[in-house]
């Protein structure tokens, strides 16, 4: 087994090299890559021809002994919270489905205990981590969309960084003809209101589990997204890859991402830092800071974190292991190489 899947990811990878050759534009890519997406998505649903139920056992503070008969294989973890309450479907962050981190908008397989996890929680760790990890992809889908087709951007593999690191990060390759081009502040405002353009359409992040050949073939013409691809098949016990869509941006996730862009309320991308040449070209470090719709700052102790956010976040192996809660309330540019809005 395990060499017929090496064998079908190589076969990806020569077909892919065919791909690259024939540029894509941004545009042109994000629709293959959404509509590959729904291919996928439409032939896992047709798993479950008939409606079968399944029995949700909710917990949490004021849910004991609800009990919820849902569908197998379509109902989510947001379609549980939508048999709540509007507090639990606005405050729902992520779920845990009989312990298990799960995404709110991932169907559920099988009768359950189902807790709903929001960032006010006694231990609010995964419900951080996901939405430091959540914010990061935005800051990605921002990159990926905000440059002419002229450039090319590459989106290189997420750090997982720790809140207590300041920054949320995302590294990138843009396009050689770029690489003495410094961003001024007026390019990184250009990004932070592509960013909460995102966030006011309150787009939900879909997840989709896939089979490696599959995400190989949405990601056809990014040869380090291929790699990410392999290096996350070679790590998962269920031999499946996560990947996710935002609108029509899709992208891979190393761990479950929050509902919806719009819990991200304060969003600001901070900085774009220089790493140096690596594997894909230079490799830039872009950085922002954000907290969520119910952890609003004032706006002294923002312009602190800001500060903070603006330094280049060293990534180390010790600072993949986030344990901190998140800080609580204590248009077209004349450089035709800098940001535009879409």
């Amino acid at each position: 087994m395990a060499c017929r899947t090496a064998c079908q990811m190589l076969q990806r990878r020569l077909a892919s090299s065919a791909a690259t050759s024939a540029r894509l534009s941004s545009a042109e890519l994000r629709s293959r890559r959404s509509s590959l997406f729904s291919e996928e998505q439409a032939r896992q649903r047709a798993l479950y021809p008939r409606i079968e139920k399944i029995e949700v056992q909710m917990q949490g503070p004021g849910l004991q002994g609800t009990l919820l008969v849902m569908n197998k294989g379509l109902s989510t973890p947001h379609s549980c919270a939508r048999h709540l309450s509007e507090w639990h479907l606005e405050s729902a962050v992520l779920a845990l489905v009989d312990g298990e981190a799960w995404p709110l908008h991932k169907p559920l397989t099988r009768s359950c205990a189902l807790t709903l996890l929001t960032f006010k929680d006694t231990n609010p760790l995964l419900a951080n981590q996901a939405y430091w990890r959540s914010c990061a992809a935005l800051l990605g889908q921002v990159l990926q969309n905000a440059f002419k087709d002229d450039f090319t951007v590459e989106l290189l593999k997420t750090p997982e960084v720790p809140v207590t690191s300041g920054a949320f990060c995302c590294d990138v390759v843009l396009d050689p003809q770029l690489d003495s081009w410094t961003p001024a502040e007026e390019a990184l405002h250009s990004l932070t209101r592509d960013a909460q353009q995102l966030i006011h359409r309150d787009l939900p992040w879909e997840p989709l589990e896939v089979a490696p050949p599959v995400a190989l073939d949405i990601f056809a013409h990014s040869r380090c997204k291929q790699t990410e691809v392999e290096e996350l098949a070679a790590h998962s016990t269920s031999g499946t890859v996560s990947i996710y869509r935002c609108g029509d941006h899709v992208t891979l996730s190393g761990g479950p991402l929050v509902a919806r862009t719009g819990l991200c309320m304060q969003y600001e991308v901070t900085a774009l830092h220089s790493l140096g040449q690596g594997a894909w070209g230079l490799h830039r470090r872009a950085q922002g800071l954000s907290l969520p719709q119910q952890l609003q700052a004032h706006h002294t102790v923002w312009r602190k974190l800001r500060k903070r956010a603006m330094k280049l976040v060293e990534v180390t192996p010790s600072s993949a292991n986030p344990t901190a809660a998140l800080p609580s309330e204590s248009s077209h540019l004349q450089d035709p190489a800098l940001p535009i809005h879409q």
